[in-house]
């Protein structure tokens, strides 16, 4: 991540030293950020990826707020919102849930749209004493890490995108025996196909970044399932080594947002018995190039 930063003057930034991830401290999110100090924040956000703000606790009216303070509401397809808020998505898990969590596999949130997300933002509102980290690999020092033969062999290529494995009507939902809280919308929609470049370049840092993951990427365009399947799965192992990846634990009244052009992300388990309830925004983005 950039080292060349200003050093912020109205929030305090702290990340892991790594530099993907920091915790950012010294505001109320549940009040409009005054220009220069939602300028640092989002400097924040580009320089570390995945950002998050303790002790915010916010209402429903404030969580959009601050959301659309980032940019316009993305569109989140395949998941019923709250109701009455149609850009809040409630991600809950009850005690006696045998349901698998939510999010369970390497992502970066809706890539199987034109326009995939830029940002996601996630409040914890009931967060349980066991489990439930989310984790982060990161992308950028990913691709720094290929060779300059793998670099120059994958920078023509086209990924192509989709959401049939988990929502399409044959997908891992459609599949589901057990009953799960949230409302998970199985559609034929979900089966269309998108293209993306494999190595996407951040419209902010310049960066460039790996931009493919075992959820939504179903092959790469003019290959063979073999010969994609070889590339994609060496990629997958590479992107989410020990040194790529940052676990993160929750806090009540945790907010965390991250950014989807150059991360994946993973929602662990391993609180059975547990309530768990997030709500989560995402913000909208553009193609990626």
């Amino acid at each position: 991540m950039s080292q060349a930063a200003a050093k912020p003057r109205n929030i305090h930034v702290t990340p892991n030293a790594t530099g993907f991830g920091a915790e950012i401290t010294g505001l109320d999110l549940s009040r409009p950020l005054p220009p220069e100090v939602l300028a640092e924040v989002k400097q924040a956000w580009a320089d570390h990826a995945v950002v998050w703000f303790p002790d915010q606790p916010l209402t429903h009216d404030e969580l959009e707020a601050f959301t659309l303070q980032i940019g316009p509401f993305g569109h989140d397809p395949f998941i019923a919102p709250m109701e009455g808020r149609p850009h809040i998505l409630e991600l809950r898990r009850e005690p006696d849930e045998k349901a698998r969590n939510f999010g369970a596999g390497w992502h970066s949130d809706w890539s199987f749209q034109h326009e995939p997300p830029a940002a996601t933002l996630l409040h914890s509102k009931v967060t349980p004493p066991v489990g439930g980290d989310t984790l982060y690999a990161d992308c950028t020092r990913a691709y720094d890490a290929l060779s300059d033969v793998m670099k120059k062999m994958l920078a023509g290529l086209t990924a192509i995108h989709s959401a049939a494995l988990p929502y399409g009507t044959k997908g891992i939902f459609a599949q589901e025996k057990e009953q799960r809280t949230m409302k998970i919308i199985v559609s034929k929609e979900a089966e269309k196909t998108c293209p993306h470049p494999l190595i996407r370049t951040h419209p902010v840092t310049g960066r460039k970044a790996l931009y493919v993951s075992p959820v939504y990427t179903v092959g790469i365009e003019g290959m063979t399932h073999e010969e994609s399947a070889a590339i994609l799965g060496f990629l997958y192992t590479h992107m989410t080594k020990d040194e790529f990846v940052y676990r993160h634990k929750w806090r009540e009244n945790m907010l965390t947002m991250w950014d989807n052009r150059c991360t994946l992300h993973f929602a662990d388990g391993g609180y059975d018995g547990h309530l768990r309830v997030m709500h989560r925004t995402t913000v909208a983005g553009d193609v990626p190039h």
